[in-house]
């Protein structure tokens, strides 16, 4: 799945499948400028700023157990959230420091770096990644993801893909050749 925000006309946090369908919202209300998205991958969370409400919330993978994090005019300042074991990292923009949140007890905020000008802010752990397992865009033997001949998106599964074309080509009748 893709998760994101938006806060045009109605702010919201999305998901959808990796090649654009299957469209859901799963924050539509109480909510007005979503500028950061993390999600917690393991227990299937996701949490957002919202720089407008002042806030740090998260919800689960259907918009289910909405919580808020913390709240306060600190927020207003943070950029970028990642999550990791028990705490969310950010960016405070105004004294320009990363922070750590402990996602289950938001009063606790420690300020662990300063920095002259991060935006953003990622989270890498040396551990080794599990191995994926196979799925519908992989390389087939002639060397195509997934048997499209130039982009291939995972669908509603890891076994489900769509082909798409690069700009100023058509998807053949074929479903997996541009022309």
């Amino acid at each position: 799945k893709l998760f994101f925000t938006d806060y045009g006309n109605a702010a919201k946090v999305e998901r959808c499948d990796m090649d654009g369908m299957n469209r859901t919202w799963i924050v539509d209300s109480k909510i007005e400028q979503p500028t950061a998205l993390a999600l917690d991958l393991i227990n299937k969370y996701v949490y957002w700023l919202d720089i407008y409400l002042e806030s740090v919330e998260v919800v689960d993978y259907q918009g289910r157990r909405r919580q808020t994090i913390t709240k306060g005019r600190q927020i207003r300042h943070l950029r970028g959230l990642a999550v990791f074991e028990n705490y969310l990292y950010t960016v405070n923009s105004d004294s320009l420091s990363i922070l750590r949140i402990n996602r289950y007890n938001g009063t606790d905020i420690q300020a662990l770096a300063r920095l002259d000008n991060a935006k953003e802010i990622r989270v890498y752990q040396k551990r080794p990644q599990a191995a994926a397992r196979s799925h519908a865009c992989e390389a087939e033997p002639h060397g195509t993801p997934g048997g499209c001949s130039h982009i291939c998106l995972l669908s509603s599964s890891y076994k489900a893909r769509t082909c798409r074309c690069r700009t100023g080509f058509i998807l053949g009748s074929d479903g997996r050749s541009c022309k």
